[in-house]
């Protein structure tokens, strides 16, 4: 098995999204998400649309307040008076780039994450949990207090580096034991299989969710490394902060479909690990390699066990 070889805290699951059988390596244990959490606010988001609570289209303007941490690529569209863009632009920045900021805009416009915990709620998706706006999670898995500047250059970097040492190992560490944003490898496969099967959302909001997530920019050397030639993948990453050479919320989900139009739901999840980027890159690709062989072989789960 993948995972039994891997050093680190792994959690694998694949769910055969038209025959619904499941494979997995400790896919009921809760790991961290980091972005791949953003999956369920876009969720919380389509559902609202569904019920005409807002609308893609609906007009946003971004202000420098609005900015969150690390990731933000909207940061760099800022003018004086801010940055125009829509409900939609922030979905797709919120999941092809993984941009921190349109994903805790889409927060406070839901209302805070309890509504993201009702979509999930409503629909009984199981297994996952949603934490609190990116900027927020992030400082308390840093030991830091939540300051506006800390959004601009490198100013949330060296305030965590005034964090003592063992406090900022000890707040990572009980963070990785008990993620507010953890989620088991299995609770995700079966959330996007339903996505894909269209049980969660109607027509068009499924179809422009599937879009976004084909367009994801993030992680061309995980999953999408294993593909084999005429495959395509429905994705999102998730990287959580370092410690020294403790790497931890190293994750990549989606949805890899055949040639044939056969579609599986794939979830790999490191929770912690010391070993380097190449080597959670090559688990992850290994595992696609190992959906693409399966279906070749049409051996089922079986081949997934091996």
């Amino acid at each position: 098995m993948l995972g039994a070889g891997f050093d680190g805290q792994v959690g694998i699951a694949v769910e055969d999204v038209r025959e619904g059988w499941v494979a997995d390596y400790n896919g009921s244990i809760l790991r961290p998400q980091q972005s791949v959490s953003k999956l369920w606010v876009a969720l919380a988001v389509f559902k609202t649309a569904d019920f005409g609570g807002l609308k893609l289209s609906d007009p946003v303007l971004v202000r420098r307040n609005d900015m969150s941490v690390f990731n933000q690529p909207m940061q760099k569209l800022l003018g004086k008076d801010g940055y125009d863009t829509t409900i939609d632009g922030l979905l797709v920045g919120a999941i092809a780039q993984s941009d921190n900021a349109a994903n805790d805009i889409l927060v406070r416009r839901l209302g805070g994450s309890t509504a993201v915990r009702r979509a999930l709620a409503d629909e009984r998706i199981m297994g996952i949990r949603t934490g609190p706006e990116e900027r927020v999670l992030q400082s308390k898995i840093a030991g830091v207090r939540w300051r506006p500047e800390y959004s601009f250059g490198r100013a949330f970097w060296a305030a965590r580096d005034l964090v003592a040492l063992d406090v900022r190992r000890a707040k990572l560490n009980a963070y990785v034991a008990d993620a507010d944003d953890g989620a088991t490898p299995l609770g995700l496969v079966d959330g996007l299989s339903r996505l894909q099967r269209g049980e969660l959302l109607s027509s068009p909001s499924t179809a422009r969710f599937l879009q976004i997530l084909a367009s994801t920019e993030t992680g061309p050397m995980r999953l999408k490394a294993g593909l084999g030639s005429g495959w395509s993948i429905a994705h999102k990453t998730g990287t959580g902060q370092d410690l020294g050479d403790l790497s931890t919320g190293y994750n990549d989900v989606g949805l890899l479909t055949a040639p044939d139009g056969h579609t599986y739901a794939v979830a790999v999840m490191i929770g912690a690990t010391r070993r380097p980027i190449p080597e959670r890159q090559a688990l992850m690709a290994d595992v696609a390699r190992a959906v693409v062989a399966q279906h070749d072989d049409r051996q089922g789960p079986a081949a997934m066990a091996r």
